[in-house]
């Protein structure tokens, strides 16, 4: 299985620097592909039971005093600065959540109640499972876990990558489609939910992607709907009801492009308030229009030219995680009209395991201290010669190093095994602090 993945990956991206090399079209012929954008409706949502967790000490109570910032790495440049140990325990906490995903629609295996599956779950004793989604149509499938965080008042929203990762780099070429932020023609003839919707000038999205949303929106919603709802109910009749919980979506690859979809509709439409999000090897969603419109939902800065980054916390509203030589976070390129938003945390070492002083924060959109090294800059956030790219694969590497360094985040996400990947296996946990999360 591994094999597969391994040469389905690295042929693709063999075939992108060929095509890039030789001066032929990237966008290809994909007259058979459905350009409705409607997405499928049709899928598989299992409820579970809920249980009581085990009662932990909330993260926020285990990160909150950390020492003071470390140096960024020898190899960053100087003025790269490095995330705080607690982001940096956050980020990894959050990392082996979303290999869990891996998990979901597995045959004989899958997440059961309250929190068990075959690979990490047993790290997160204070979950308890609410629902697993897999809607598993090709090209627009999606899938993970929904499950609650009393300790912390969180509901995480987990979105799982593709174990066609090929097939979904082999689609990126396809033609954007018009994005808007809700469904059109929902609510139209109520003016006052048409002057609340938040607009997206000139947005276009990848199809792919928007069609993996809209495939499991009507699945997710709902569920997560009621669990806000349930989290703001007292105990007693006369106490004023509670804040809903937070909703934190996480993502690896194709699922943290469909959690930041998901993400915006959420806050954007409907509302939440509270939303948070924080991605692994996300590629790029859409146009420059639609990471301005991400950027302004969440406060994110765009600006490369920002004498000093916003100091990372645990609390960001969005985090979005890339690693050194990874290729998928400059897919599509920015020649096809993609662009990458803001808010990029580096890990700055090509090897597992990372120390904090090799997670860097970057600034605005195309950091060139971060994975856009190539890139070329007019200190605005923009590229300003995108024709003048060296290319996405770097020529010193061979193509499974880039396969690697797509699902090595913390750990090597992508299988469900106990303790993960077997590349992991015997890798002692991370351990910067008294508290362990």
């Amino acid at each position: 299985m591994r094999a597969a993945l391994v040469c389905g990956f690295a042929l693709h991206i063999a075939s992108l620097l060929a095509r890039e090399e030789s001066g032929q079209s990237v966008l290809g012929d994909h007259d058979d592909i459905d350009r409705s954008g409607s997405g499928g409706r049709s899928g598989d949502f299992r409820g579970v039971t809920e249980a009581r967790p085990t009662a932990v000490v909330p993260e926020e109570a285990a990160t909150a005093a950390g020492p003071e910032r470390p140096p960024a790495p020898p190899s960053a440049p100087a003025s790269a600065l490095a995330v705080p140990v607690p982001v940096f325990l956050s980020l990894e906490r959050y990392a082996r959540m979303v290999d869990v995903t891996y998990c979901v629609g597995m045959t004989g295996s899958g997440i059961s109640q309250p929190f068990s599956c075959a690979s990490r779950c047993a790290d997160f004793p204070e979950l308890r499972l609410v629902a697993t989604w897999n809607t598993g149509v090709l090209m627009r499938d999606s899938c993970g876990y929904i499950a609650v965080d009393d300790s912390a008042r969180e509901i995480i929203v987990a979105f799982r990558g593709t174990y066609s990762i090929a097939n979904t780099v082999a689609d990126l070429s396809t033609i954007p489609q018009k994005y808007v932020p809700y469904e059109p023609g929902e609510g139209e003839d109520e003016d006052a939910d048409v002057a609340r919707r938040a607009k997206c000038t000139n947005c276009t999205v990848h199809m792919g992607f928007l069609g993996s949303w809209e495939s499991a929106r009507s699945l997710i919603l709902p569920i997560v709907a009621e669990a806000r709802r349930q989290s703001m109910n007292s105990s007693s009749p006369l106490a004023a009801p509670a804040a809903p919980y937070r909703v934190h979506l996480i993502g690896h690859s194709l699922g943290g492009a469909v959690a930041a979809l998901a993400a915006l509709e959420m806050k954007a439409v409907l509302g939440w308030e509270d939303v948070q999000v924080t991605t692994f090897g996300e590629p790029r969603v859409g146009n420059l229009g639609f990471a301005k419109f991400l950027e302004g939902v969440f406060n994110l800065r765009s600006n490369t030219a920002t004498k000093e980054p916003k100091e990372p916390t645990v609390a960001d509203a969005y985090r979005r995680v890339t690693h050194k030589n990874d290729p998928v976070p400059l897919l599509p390129l920015s020649d096809w009209g993609y662009r990458s938003h803001a808010g990029e945390i580096f890990i700055a070492k090509v090897s597992l395991s990372p120390t904090p002083e090799d997670v860097i924060q970057c600034r605005g959109r195309s950091d060139p201290a971060c994975s856009d090294v190539d890139g070329e800059h007019d200190g605005s956030g923009e590229e300003t010669s995108p024709s003048t790219r060296k290319g996405i694969i770097p020529p010193n590497l061979k193509l499974w190093e880039l396969f690697f360094a797509h699902r090595d985040y913390f750990w090597r996400l992508g299988l469900c095994l106990p303790g993960g990947d077997p590349a992991d296996w015997g890798r002692e946990r991370y351990n910067y602090t008294n508290d362990a999360l």
